[in-house]
């Protein structure tokens, strides 16, 4: 039976409102959820299990604390029931914890604001943490004895850990935690990084950073190191980049290979990063798979040049770039400052003085370079267009990893 006219047209109307409406009622929902959080800064602090929430500008001010070991009896109970796991967990104190156990080396929250993704390299886990009640809503064990780096993808969806004594990258669901998907690296995997379009991963193999036999000519017993690069869909490896050869270029063979933090430009055509026991960093051109550029920065004449002082291996540990990408940041762990550089001409500003700097990001305004004072348990701020110290905030003990966040914008800490 023909439907009449007049009911069609009403019809006809009736979808041109719902079409034109129903993406503007989605769009307003996601405003009202963004403007529900607040962006912050997690601090891992690495010795005491927890993490400071702090402002991502400005004054950095605190504004809560975590525990991110509520099952600490539930983990020591399974550990101490276990030889093989007792001897890792007390290898690693002794060894890379240097005589502390290690409870909180990197985190993210999700992007709802709800709760945050720890690794926990004594625990060799990653634990989800619900940021409004403190417990755990899910813990992956990730394969061998060590947790160590995350990067969490660009959508904010998938969180990739390193489990160093596996020489495994889990990628998990941040959400659920469950396993989409792993993939193999060099000997002892650290650094992760995404690239923006979120079709890449690239890891850094470090080798063995825990032993004496820091001698230029011992480098080859520190192991396998080189950046493994996956599609990060499939987790198949697209390519593998050995820094050995493109050292050796130059004329640095007396160099580590072993590629420690590190940031691409903003276009992601260069990478500059940090080698173990070299005071500075090296420009890479990714399209021509040289090393371009390389930056000596000056030495703190109390620091030892002994390389078997370098606390594991890292000389010179934390870089970040300005959004804009016209600077630099630096951590000169073991020189005891950090520095803004040009990444045009690769002019240090000044030598801020810090306790053991141990990482380097960005505040949420994109005006300063915060880093982690590991040995003052400290976050201190830096401003980019000065190169000056603006402000440092007391932490934990011993802040490691700082990554940008939200929690709901009226987050306290929980009472547990």
């Amino acid at each position: 039976m023909p439907v009449p006219r007049t009911r069609h047209l009403w019809a006809m109307a009736a979808a041109v409102v719902l079409t034109v409406t129903a993406p503007a009622t989605t769009a307003s929902a996601s405003a009202a959820d963004a403007a529900a959080l607040r962006e912050v800064l997690f601090v891992a602090n690495n010795w005491d299990g927890t993490a400071d929430v702090i402002k991502s500008s400005g004054d950095l001010a605190k504004i809560g604390r975590i525990n991110v070991i509520p099952d600490k009896d539930a983990r020591m109970a399974a550990i101490n029931a276990d030889p093989i796991k007792w001897i890792y967990f007390m290898a690693i104190r002794n060894s890379v914890g240097e005589g502390h156990d290690q409870f909180a080396d990197d985190m993210y929250s999700t992007p709802d604001g709800k709760s945050v993704v720890v690794s926990r390299p004594s625990f060799a886990d990653v634990v989800s943490i619900d940021l409004a009640t403190g417990s755990i809503n899910w813990r992956f064990p990730v394969s061998g004895y060590r947790a160590d780096h995350m990067a969490v993808s660009p959508d904010g969806t998938r969180v990739a850990v390193s489990a160093s004594t596996a020489n495994t990258v889990h990628v998990l669901n941040i959400d659920t935690g469950k396993q989409l998907g792993s993939f193999a690296t060099g000997d002892k995997p650290h650094e992760n990084i995404f690239t923006k379009d979120g079709k890449y991963i690239w890891n850094m193999g470090i080798g063995d950073v825990n032993t004496d036999s820091d001698a230029p000519w011992l480098d080859w017993t520190k192991g396998d190191r080189h950046i493994t690069v996956v599609d990060a869909t499939t987790y198949k490896q697209v390519k593998t980049i050995d820094m050995r050869d493109k050292l050796n270029a130059i004329g640095l063979t007396d160099y580590s290979d072993a590629v420690r933090p590190a940031v691409f430009s903003p276009d992601e055509s260069k990478l500059y990063f940090q080698v173990s026991f070299f005071n500075g960093f090296f420009e890479y051109d990714v399209a021509t798979d040289k090393i371009t550029r390389t930056k000596t920065l000056p030495k703190n004449p109390a620091t030892s040049d002994d390389r078997t002082t370098m606390v594991n291996d890292s000389r010179h540990h934390g870089i970040s770039m300005s959004p804009d990408g016209s600077k630099l940041c630096v951590a000169g762990t073991m020189d005891d400052y950090a520095t803004v550089v040009n990444r045009t001409t690769l002019q240090e500003g000044p030598l801020v003085p810090a306790s053991k700097p141990y990482w380097a990001t960005v505040s949420g305004d994109g005006k300063s370079c915060v880093v982690s004072e590991s040995g003052a348990d400290q976050v201190t701020a830096i401003d980019f267009a000065t190169g000056q110290k603006t402000v440092s905030v007391p932490v934990g003990d011993h802040p490691q990893r700082v990554r940008l966040g939200h929690v709901a914008a009226a987050w306290t800490s929980p009472s547990s």
